[in-house]
């Protein structure tokens, strides 16, 4: 069995690791394709310096085998089904998951290969995971069952929202978690959705995706507070998601900031018109049960293959990293190899 190492900037090794046994809660899956996001690209890189690292957390594959307590368990995964992983490790134990916002586990994240390596899980041939962080999914296609992270994330957004059919929405950012955030919205029975980018390109594939109005941020400015729910999806346009927020209305902030990046909002108007402004990281156990669901029904399929830019064999991953450093892309993907 083999994983693939990221061991400095520029540089992959692929190591061979020994094939894995189940514990008696666990399965071990097959994982057949595994979507590379910006934390990848990032430390390929070298803006984000953490080697080595066997990274890859949007994973998808088939049951090989399940362990003693979960085999024939009502529920749980069966050996052949096509998964979605959840390759979060969430304790159950700390304060925030005793609260119900596993989410927000402070347990030590990931898991480590046979030589101590930190590592997430998806850049493997075969991992062994515990069966309730595995989603069936049906006929799902593996590549959009790959993409049941990133759709979690997003579902769990949209919970932290308060969204409700017949919102205005405006999500600033086009990239891959705009789109996202502009399917789920539609799905969801938005009365208009709208997206902001400085991007022509992107504003014209937002477009043709299904959006009902594209922007530049400067367009986007001078409507004023008109949008019930705002989801900042690019790593800035929070004053701007503030601006565009009506009365009762919510500002998500979902996307990645710099640390030091303020709000600007005054209280009183805060106060007066209820304007809330929330946060939405990782996903929980409830935004993967309606993820699985939502991939099974194909309702969102198109919306998935148009954010297919690459798919790269397994022995080609450092390609793959590559590709997502060299130029814009929506999502490149690794896949397991033919045999």
């Amino acid at each position: 069995m083999r994983s693939a190492v990221i061991t400095g900037p520029g540089q992959v090794e692929i190591r061979q690791e020994p094939y894995p046994v189940p514990g008696d809660d666990q399965v071990i899956v097959d994982v057949a394709m595994c979507g590379v996001c910006t934390f990848e690209r990032r430390l390929f890189s070298g803006d984000k310096a953490w080697y080595p690292v066997s990274a890859g957390h949007e994973a998808a594959g088939v049951v090989v085998a399940a362990g003693a307590r979960v085999k024939g368990l009502a529920g749980s995964p069966r050996v052949g089904d096509r998964v979605t992983l959840d390759l979060l490790t969430r304790c159950l134990t700390c304060r925030p998951c005793r609260r119900g916002r596993t989410a927000l586990c402070s347990y030590p994240q990931g898991r480590a290969l046979a030589d101590g390596t930190f590592s997430f899980g998806g850049f493997t041939e075969t991992i062994a995971i515990d069966a309730r962080s595995v989603y069936p999914v049906g006929d799902t296609p593996m590549v959009h069952a790959a993409m049941g992270e990133p759709i979690a994330c997003c579902v769990h957004s949209l919970r932290r929202s308060g969204f409700r059919s017949g919102d205005r929405v405006a999500i600033i950012g086009g990239g891959v978690m705009g789109r996202l955030h502009l399917a789920l919205t539609r799905v969801g029975g938005a009365s208009s959705v709208g997206v902001v980018d400085p991007s022509g390109e992107r504003r014209d594939e937002a477009a043709v995706a299904g959006a009902d109005w594209v922007a530049t941020p400067e367009e986007a400015s001078a409507m004023g507070g008109t949008q019930d729910v705002v989801f900042v999806a690019a790593m800035g346009g929070v004053d701007l998601a503030v601006r565009l927020a009506d009365v009762g209305g919510t500002v998500v902030l979902y996307s990645s900031f710099d640390p030091q990046l303020r709000v600007s909002i005054g209280a009183d108007r805060c106060h007066r018109q209820e304007i809330s402004i929330v946060g939405a990281y990782n996903q929980e156990p409830e935004d993967w049960r309606n993820t699985s669901t939502l991939l099974r029904s194909g309702l969102i399929a198109a919306d998935l293959d148009r954010l297919v830019t690459a798919r790269y064999p397994f022995s080609k991953v450092g390609d793959a990293l590559s590709h997502v450093t060299s130029e814009p892309t929506y999502r490149v993907f690794v896949e397991r190899d033919e045999a």
